[in-house]
């Protein structure tokens, strides 16, 4: 975790052929491309998202 009250997260594995809620969730992260590092608040509705799409994405 970086910075008081934020979480960093970063999108590890491809979109392409995932379910379409899965992507979804992605985009809503502000994650697009694989790669891609994103800053959100540390808060039950980001950490509900992360828990959904954990098997592509990487917290720090």
């Amino acid at each position: 975790m970086s910075g008081k009250g934020t979480i960093t997260i970063k999108l590890v594995k491809s979109l392409n052929g995932r379910h379409d809620k899965h992507i979804a969730t992605a985009h809503s992260l502000g994650l697009r491309r694989p790669g891609m590092v994103v800053t959100q608040p540390d808060n039950e509705a980001t950490r509900g998202k992360i828990k959904q799409i954990a098997y592509l994405v990487e917290v720090r």
